[in-house]
């Protein structure tokens, strides 16, 4: 969900301008999971910008105070939320925990690495929502570990349907900075992208594990 639509904005026009968010519709990226995408996010690169990475934390933490009260905990998701999740917890000077894909092979063989007590409320933190999958499996440790897990939000959101049905049937509820369509509806009015590509670019989301094979 997008709270402030002036926040979701900006948020996609610092991205673009950093090129944490690239827009190929003719030369599409190829994703980990074997998908073509004509967009690639990257949000780690807006750790390189002081004031970008600044305007991101103050926004995350507006939003996690607004919607689900001060935490006891802030929930990073690694690899790439653990630094913005610092930032917020810095913000919000509460403590600050991360959660790895799965348990370590070793040691302690933590999934959750921090202080973690039983029944504190945690929001997570992520960087990028895809179908939700991973999110969600961070999710599903803190709640094996006792957190009483409030809620998530994340920087930017491409919006499939797939992970909101994931997020509804897990019960979770999720806030973002930014979503695809407020990213092209400002890529089009700032000419990051033409009409045709508009179209190329939503015809993707549509059914993009499938889409230019």
């Amino acid at each position: 969900m997008i709270l402030n639509k002036n926040v979701a904005k900006t948020t996609a026009e610092l991205l673009l301008q950093i090129k944490a968010i690239k827009l190929q519709p003719n030369e599409p990226f190829t994703w980990a999971s074997g998908w073509k995408s004509p967009i690639y996010c990257d949000n780690r690169t807006t750790l390189s910008f002081p004031k970008i990475r600044n305007y991101l934390r103050e926004n995350l933490a507006n939003i996690i105070e607004e919607e689900y009260g001060k935490p006891d905990v802030i929930a990073g998701v690694a690899t790439g939320a653990i630094a913005i999740g610092v930032l917020v917890a810095q913000h919000l000077n509460v403590p600050f925990v991360y959660v790895r894909p799965e348990p370590k092979k070793h040691g302690r063989k933590n999934q959750v690495e921090g202080l973690l007590e039983k029944n504190k409320n945690v929001v997570v933190v992520e960087d990028l929502i895809s179908t939700g999958k991973s999110s969600l499996n961070a999710v599903k440790a803190l709640k094996e570990e006792g957190a009483n897990v409030k809620g998530m939000v994340a920087i930017f959101s491409y919006g499939f349907e797939l992970a909101d049905e994931n997020f509804k049937e897990a019960n979770v509820k999720l806030n973002t900075l930014s979503d695809y369509n407020h990213l092209l509806e400002l890529a089009l009015d700032n000419k990051y992208i033409s009409e045709k590509e508009l179209d190329t670019l939503k015809n993707w989301r549509k059914n993009p594990s499938v889409w230019n094979q």
